[in-house]
Parts: C-alpha cells; sequence; structure tokens
C-alpha cells in the first residue's frame, strides 16, 4: 500500500459522534495513514455527519459542497461520508445526487467496512458514489476491542459504554440512526477506564444516549450504579463523568450511591425538554413535570453543592404559550446551572413530523428568546453558591478567563481558574473560590 498517506476527519454533532471518530482514526492509523488537521493536504477526507438538528445538517451540505473545488484540483482524492445524517436513506440520495464527486456514502456502522470502503474508493471500481448503509444498530462495530481510538489532549477521554435509543421520544431521530440499545460489557468499560486512568488521564466521560439503562444487550447483569460502583473503586484520584442521562430511568438508588463516591462527577445532566405535562406526553417523555421537579430536589437534597443542567425544546409542534409558560416557570423553579435550548427542528421519520404546528418561526423565536433572559439572570448569580468555599480541582491547562491563570475542572464539571504552575497540569489541587463569573469560578491555589 502507498506510504505517507494522509487522513483529515472532520466531526459533527455529539460527543458519541466525536468518539466514533477517535475510533475511526485510531483504525486508519493501523492501515498507514497519518492524520492532518488540514484537508488541502489530505489523501482521504472523511465527514462525520449529525441529524439531530436541522443546522447541523445544512452546514455539512454546505461543507461537502466546498470541497469540490479539492476533488477537481486533486482527483485521486477520496471522500466519504458516514455518521447519522447518511444513515438516513433519503439524505444519503440526496447527496449522491447532489455531490457526484463524493466517492462512498456510509451509516454510523463503518469501522469494519472502513479499509475496504476506501480500497474500493482508491480503485475507483465503482460508478459515482456508493452507498453502504445497515440497518441502524445492527452488528454496531464501534465498539470493537481490538481498535484503540486516538484522543486528543492529555488528560481527559470519552468512553462510550453504550450505543442506540429505546425511548422513541416523538421529536428524535436517534433511534431511526442509531438503532436499539445495545450496551458494551462492564468489563470491557472498566478495563479501558483502567487503562486510561494508568496513562495519566483524570477526567473521563462514559458516553451514551441514555446511561441511565444501561446494561441492555450484555449478559453481566450489570446496570448503570454498579458499573459506577465498580469504576469508583479504581485505584487513584479521577472524575468519572457521564451523559446522557434520562429522567424517566435516573434512580433514586443511583443519586444515593453518587452522593457517598469517591470520584463520581457531582454534575447531573438532566433533560428536561418540557415543563408542561401536555407537551411531555406528546413528546412520549416518560415522566411528568411533578416526577421531574421531585427528582431534581432529591439530587440536590442528597448531593449539596450538585450542578444541575437540562435541555429545553422550545415551539414544539402544538405548543401554547401557555405550555412554554410551565417550561419558564420549572427553570425559575429549579435554578439550573446552564441549560443548552433549541428550537424546535423537524426530523423527517419522527412521529412529530407528522404533527400539525400553527405556531409561527417569530413567535417560537420570540419564546426562545425569553427563555434565554430568564435563564441568563439564573446565570449570574448560580455559581455565587461555591464563593468562599474550597473546591477540588482537576487543573486542564491554561486558563479560559486569562491566559496567565490554570484552568481546572470541578467535581461538579464547572470551569475553575486560579494562578498556578505548569506543574499542577494533569494533578488534583484545592482551590478557594473567591468569585463567581456566570461560566466560571476564579479562585486562590490552596498550598
Amino acid at each position: 500500500m502507498e506510504k505517507f498517506r494522509k487522513a483529515y476527519i472532520r466531526t459533527y454533532g455529539c460527543k458519541q459522534n466525536f468518539a466514533d471518530s477517535e475510533k475511526i482514526t485510531g483504525l486508519l492509523l493501523t492501515i498507514g495513514y497519518d492524520i492532518t488537521k488540514s484537508p488541502e493536504e489530505a489523501d482521504l477526507i472523511l465527514l462525520n455527519t449529525c441529524a439531530v438538528r436541522e443546522n447541523a445538517e445544512q452546514r455539512v451540505f454546505g461543507n461537502v459542497g466546498a470541497l469540490k473545488k479539492l476533488k477537481e484540483d486533486k482527483p485521486k482524492l477520496i471522500i466519504i461520508l458516514f455518521g447519522c445524517m447518511t444513515q438516513q436513506e433519503h439524505t444519503a440520495e440526496k447527496f449522491k445526487a447532489k455531490f457526484s464527486f463524493i466517492d462512498a456514502i456510509a451509516g454510523t456502522n463503518i469501522l469494519s467496512s472502513l479499509p475496504e470502503i476506501i480500497e474500493q474508493a482508491r480503485l475507483k471500481t465503482q460508478k459515482g458514489a456508493r452507498i453502504i448503509l445497515k440497518e441502524a444498530g445492527a452488528d454496531y462495530d464501534s465498539f470493537d476491542e481490538s481498535v484503540k481510538p486516538l484522543r486528543e489532549g492529555l488528560f481527559s477521554a470519552n468512553v462510550p459504554i453504550m450505543n442506540g435509543c429505546d425511548n422513541f421520544c416523538t421529536y428524535c431521530v436517534v433511534p431511526l440512526v442509531r438503532g436499539r440499545e445495545v450496551s458494551r460489557t462492564a468489563e470491557n468499560v472498566i478495563s479501558e477506564v483502567k487503562n486510561l486512568i494508568a496513562e495519566g488521564r483524570r477526567d473521563i466521560l462514559l458516553l451514551g444516549q441514555n446511561v441511565n439503562s444501561y446494561g441492555k444487550g450484555n449478559s453481566e447483569n450489570t446496570d448503570f450504579t454498579g458499573l459506577l460502583r465498580e469504576l469508583d473503586a479504581l485505584e487513584g484520584e479521577f472524575i468519572i463523568g457521564y451523559m446522557t442521562s434520562h429522567p424517566k430511568d435516573c434512580k433514586k438508588e443511583l443519586i444515593d450511591f453518587i452522593a457517598g463516591s469517591r470520584n463520581i462527577s457531582r454534575h447531573l445532566h438532566l433533560p428536561v425538554q418540557s415543563g408542561s405535562n401536555r407537551i411531555l406526553e406528546l413528546m412520549n417523555r416518560g415522566y411528568t413535570r411533578e416526577k421531574y421537579i421531585e427528582l431534581a430536589e432529591y439530587a440536590k437534597e442528597k448531593i449539596p453543592g450538585i450542578s444541575l443542567t437540562t435541555d429545553i425544546l422550545v415551539g414544539f409542534p402544538g405548543e401554547t404559550y401557555e405550555d412554554f409558560k410551565e417550561t419558564l416557570d420549572l427553570v425559575e423553579k429549579i435554578g439550573f446551572d446552564s441549560a443548552y435550548t433549541f428550537i424546535y427542528s423537524k426530523r423527517e421519520g419522527t412521529i412529530a413530523a407528522g404533527f400539525a404546528d400553527p405556531i409561527s418561526d417569530e413567535e417560537k423565536s420570540a419564546w426562545f428568546r425569553e427563555l434565554l433572559d430568564v435563564q441568563n439572570k439564573i446565570n449570574e448569580r448560580s455559581y455565587e453558591r461555591f464563593v468562599g468555599k474550597v473546591l477540588r480541582v482537576l487543573c486542564l491547562g491554561e486558563g479560559r478567563s486569562n491566559p496567565e491563570l490554570l484552568t481546572g475542572k470541578s467535581r461538579q464539571g464547572i470551569i475553575v481558574d486560579f494562578a498556578g504552575g505548569e506543574e499542577l497540569h494533569g494533578k488534583f489541587a484545592d482551590v478557594r473560590i473567591k468569585r463567581a463569573l456566570p461560566w466560571a469560578l476564579i479562585g486562590d491555589l490552596i498550598i
């Protein structure tokens, strides 16, 4: 095979997609590719796509179009699209029709097929773009334990523990493009985390579309709480985070365990999506407003100082302003440390795509701005609860608020900037908090 070939990977979307790209990168190294950060230098370009939001799809279409000139200047360049967006047959066909210069279009289960796809594209045995799709989630191969991911950074790592989703929220395309839930074995997860800690990585994030339902598809009878218990018992000091949690599957038993753990993050990302029971039912979320508030308050009681964040969807089909006001009320009642807010984006193939949607885009945008105003006011005072307290912080490098400072991550998942030397990189330190910003904390190192 040719030597000194270079591959460029661009990833869109969630941390799961980035973890898949790290696995793909690891595989490329084993088949003779070097990795470049410049598409102009590349002999192989792979785009890992996202289908969750319409704006993410539009960015992909625009960026693919921009590759046409590169292909014209470099006819032997191989271009492959894969991931959630291309797992949908209608989108794959659209890519094929619109961008004839693409060599291959694949879905989410590309890992085992990638060497063959590249070789066929290199030999130009196919005419036009070749579409390779598998049933979503079938034989999910990104858990291939023989391929070592190539991770960026020195101290952090994403570790997928499951793939797919069984919830079928009416607005969400994930089960259609990722398939049903499949979990890695606890043995393999624990082994990977143990090795990462030995490498010096101290900030480890467990990934899954719904980590709370971890355990499906394996024979070990280990649930998510059980997995965290085994990871927490590993030697050393580190932070184990996790996302995303689904409120209907987040049990009080899990919160009780985290409250007494040594190394499990005190950050709980718990997407609420709406504060209206009527909309939650239409979304098929599986919980009520009251149950969500009860769970959030329980977490705050059991884990003092916990950082609670969420996702909120504005303008779901059929939502009224009265429904939206219930969301505002819930946001003010709970006081989230931050909220990832989105305007509803219609996704082909989902149940909600067929719902009547009489509310104008202008109204939805106005509601969205109102929500941001409420959340921003909460953010201004949220972190003040830490001022004067000492937090254990993992130093990750140069400061976010000031390059002359160091930046770290507390056990609550909050950015903490403080003065210190490079010798602290990758180590834990005690920091007394003296000032709170809406997005970070500023403190002094305790020596």
